[in-house]
């Protein structure tokens, strides 16, 4: 170590006694060369060369070495080299003023191009790495990087990236709904509502998890609905959902339907729900606990016994609950909403059967050709919200996530009522 030291402090050596150190064609004084950054130009070229592989890593490191030498050694056939340039590449590059950048720089942007095209992702990571911050690199560099399918080299600059405009993540997230990527979209710091409710749309597990933990983002209050709707099944949603800052009663009360006690014990405890939905909630919990478990057997040994009991409601079938809420003018889109969150199939197609005077047999017909269009018309002809015709769409038609008819405006048909009339006259 001291000796390192001491070399680096002694006088430079002048071209003249460099060159003649090479003549001695001794490795051990090669590889000190090449790790000086007083080493002269041309000898630190002319070592780019060199045969010997830890020179030349030396000489890729070298924040001294001739960009035409780092030209070369963006292209070695050594893997390690051309790590140990794209280490140095992509810290210099980010540091480079305005005025640099636009002088003689072109072999620097010709370097950091070529190791961000890369064969190995572990090359092309260390570039994302150093330029996920970047705002004054070239953008079309940082896309490339954006849209690579590796995730180790993409989930950097997918979520730090100030050159990525919400159309860019828009269309990334369109272009591939990988996980990983999702979420590195998910993480970024002030999410927009669009690129929000793009991530939420996807449905991905984890990538939504992420997008509800990041305290940042701007989801909007239909696309929390959208999530909720969606929530049921997804259990690790749960916890993030009953925490959310701002919630309607009646997200609270869907809530309210599927999470688990504790955390229907957690939304009594809220503040911005009306005394009524907390009335609900805390006869919720004191049924689910159970406090008097004696009392509880008793009730249901009696009432195996009643000869004539009438059927409770929750234990009707689908079809009969529909046939029941139509009759009494509830068949509405809660209703429906609820139903599909349970995976209530039945349901659905008795509800739109009664709503919009079509046969089962057809609305079944429709529902089973997982069309968006012809779904999406089934619930406008039942008088359903846009929001039911996307959850019709996801749960009950088992429509793919990326296939999804989405509402315009986040609630309205994104089909006119000509072109709604059009795929229902279709319907037989």
């Amino acid at each position: 170590m001291l000796k390192g030291l001491l070399d680096r402090m002694a006088k430079p050596k002048t071209y003249e006694e460099q060159r003649g150190s090479l003549e001695k064609d001794e490795t051990k004084e090669r590889l000190r060369l090449a790790r000086r950054e007083d080493t002269r130009p041309e000898i630190l070229y002319y070592l780019a060369e060199d045969n010997m592989p830890e020179v030349r890593r030396a000489i890729a490191s070298n924040r001294s070495t001739p960009r035409q030498a780092d030209v070369k050694l963006a292209r070695d056939g050594d893997d390690e080299v051309r790590y140990q340039m794209a280490d140095k590449i992509g810290r210099l590059v980010p540091e480079l003023s305005v005025d640099q950048r636009e002088k003689a720089e072109e072999l620097t942007l010709t370097v950091l191009r070529d190791l961000a095209a890369d064969q190995l992702p572990r090359i092309r990571a260390i570039v994302s790495e150093h330029l996920k911050s970047a705002d004054n690199v070239p953008k079309d560099i940082v896309l490339q990087l954006a849209q690579d399918l590796e995730i180790i080299v993409a989930a950097p600059v997918l979520e730090f990236s100030p050159l990525l405009s919400d159309q860019d993540l828009l269309e990334i997230i369109d272009a591939s709904r990988e996980s990983g990527a999702l979420s590195a979209i998910a993480r970024r710091r002030a999410l927009g509502g669009d690129v929000a409710d793009a991530v939420a749309q996807t449905l991905d597990p984890k990538a939504v998890g992420v997008l509800l933990a990041n305290d940042s983002a701007q989801i909007r209050e239909d696309t929390l609905d959208w999530i909720i709707d969606n929530a049921a099944p997804v259990e690790p949603w749960h916890k993030p959902l009953v925490s959310w800052p701002s919630l309607s009663d009646g997200a609270v009360r869907r809530l309210a339907s599927f999470v688990a006690t504790s955390l229907v014990e957690t939304l009594c405890d809220r503040n911005d729900i009306d005394a009524g939905t907390a009335v609900e909630l805390a006869k919720a919990v004191k049924k689910d606990i159970g406090h008097d478990k004696e009392d509880a057997d008793t009730l249901e040994a009696d009432s195996d016994m009643a000869p004539e009991a009438e059927v409770p409601a929750e234990e009707r079938s689908g079809k009969e609950w529909a046939a029941a809420l139509f009759k009494d003018g509830g068949l509405d889109d809660e209703a429906l909403q609820d139903a599909m969150a349970n995976g209530d199939r039945a349901f659905a197609i008795e509800a739109l059967t009664l709503k919009s005077g079509l046969s089962a047999e057809v609305v079944t017909r429709v529902i089973n050709t997982a069309n968006p269009r012809k779904v999406t018309a089934l619930a406008w002809k039942g008088d359903f919200s846009m929001r039911t015709a996307m959850q019709l769409q996801l749960r009950i038609a088992r429509v793919r996530p990326q296939d999804i008819l989405n509402a315009r405006n986040g609630i309205d048909f994104p089909l006119s009522e000509a072109e709604m009339k059009k795929e229902a006259g279709k319907f037989k």
